[in-house]
């Protein structure tokens, strides 16, 4: 809808946006996302040590607390392991994200030169 001064209103152009996907949502939730990922990790590794501790009292002897020590370490470890990747995954998302919006600010600034045209939305 057009303004008083001939402009499309501010509300149509956020709509345009979304709608054309100049202005992604992705980045408004992406700490979100990590950090809900993070927290399925940590209960991965709640899991670990309570299973190693569980075995380890099943056994009730030193054998089992020798048995329970590796299953242990090995949880801890691949639970680092799987918070690392997380984070990596995370960062190449948020990564491939900025590069999608300072490739639109590159158009935007060649619009501005005039070396392309602008899109205008449909009336």
């Amino acid at each position: 809808m057009l303004g008083s001064d001939g402009n499309v209103g501010k509300a149509e152009q956020t709509l345009w946006k979304l709608l054309t996907l100049e202005k992604l949502m992705t980045t408004s939730i992406a700490h979100l996302v990590y950090w809900m990922g993070l927290g399925i990790v940590a209960l991965g590794g709640f899991a670990a040590v309570g299973g190693a501790v569980g075995l380890a009292m099943k056994e009730g002897d030193i054998q089992g607390w020798l048995l329970a020590l590796p299953v242990f370490v090995a949880g801890l470890l691949v639970v680092g392991a799987l918070a690392i990747l997380w984070r990596s995954f995370c960062e190449l998302y948020v990564v491939i994200i900025r590069i999608g919006d300072d490739l639109n600010a590159l158009r935007r600034a060649a619009e501005v030169q005039g070396v392309l045209r602008r899109e205008e939305p449909p009336a």
